[in-house]
């Protein structure tokens, strides 16, 4: 019995293949380029195995209402070929197996929550932070979706004292994207991320809207465990930071479980989106 996944990234795809215990006997990397020539060849992975089912995360926004005419796309993205694309649709012309269909930060979410870095809890939060800003949540086990599904890189965000920075979201000019960004901190200071490293002041302004979305989500849902990863979050720096910027914002409005273990790097690592993607072609019904 083998399930497939599909990690559709803006950058890359990454598909795998697992056995019935998840363990992963196939895997690789595709740039994503047109829907067509990127599609070609995630057909040409997976037709190598007969497929029980398959789960798909997929960059966004995508409709996942499933009694919505357009359920299975990708609708309003800003990437070049892929607004309003028929995901779903394209990929059950080639297999009638059930699918799992939500967003790649869902999908990690509900990776780190099974099998990672949340496994022992009833609820966590998945944040990426890289060339966009995306979050999941699971409370209770299931993935969190309503009338669509989150979009947590869009809060708006209270601007830090004097960062006169407009922002690089082309729809909101303080969201946690445009200002925390990958993207945003090249642009801000014309470095990359990495070439920063050292740079403390760069980072405390990092940690101030980073913890800001934490504490508003905390607000909101009060989850058991915060999961940030991502290119950005390969600065582990930030994570002291962040924890200090949570601990004066919230300012002891509620309690919340001891930082150092609830505010973490994915255990996971860059594994959580396609572990999610396993689990879920597992649970998905036709």
């Amino acid at each position: 019995m083998y399930y497939g996944a599909v990690e559709a990234g803006g950058t890359k795809f990454v598909c795998a293949v697992s056995d019935e215990n998840f363990d992963i006997v196939h895997r690789i990397s595709i740039p994503t380029t047109s829907p067509s020539e990127t599609l070609s060849h995630v057909f040409e992975f997976l037709n190598q195995y007969s497929l029980q089912s398959i789960g798909i995360g997929s960059f966004g926004p995508i409709d996942v209402n499933e009694d919505s005419d357009t359920y299975g796309y990708i609708t309003s993205t800003p990437k070049s070929g892929w607004d309003y694309f028929d995901f779903i649709g394209t990929m059950k012309e080639k297999y009638n197996i059930p699918m799992a269909w939500t967003t790649d930060v869902n999908a990690a979410a509900y990776g780190e929550f099974r099998q990672g870095s949340a496994k022992e809890n009833g609820s966590c939060l998945y944040l990426t932070v890289g060339t966009g800003i995306g979050g999941g949540a699971v409370v209770d086990g299931n993935v969190i979706e309503g009338f669509g599904h989150p979009e947590m890189g869009h809060i708006l965000v209270r601007k830090y004292p004097d960062d006169s920075f407009e922002g690089v979201c082309p729809y909101h000019q303080n969201c946690l994207e445009g200002v925390a960004s990958g993207p945003a901190i090249e642009k801000r200071y014309n470095k990359k991320a990495q070439e920063l490293a050292s740079d403390q002041k760069v980072w405390e302004l990092e940690a101030y809207y980073i913890a800001q979305a934490l504490v508003n989500y905390t607000l909101i849902l009060r989850p058991e465990k915060f999961i940030l990863g991502g290119g950005v979050m390969k600065q582990e720096q930030l994570f002291p930071l962040i924890r200090q910027q949570f601990v004066t914002l919230l300012n002891d409005y509620v309690d919340t479980p001891a930082l150092e273990k609830s505010i973490v790097m994915p255990e996971l690592e860059d594994n959580a989106a396609i572990t999610g993607c396993l689990l879920l072609a597992a649970e998905a019904k036709k």
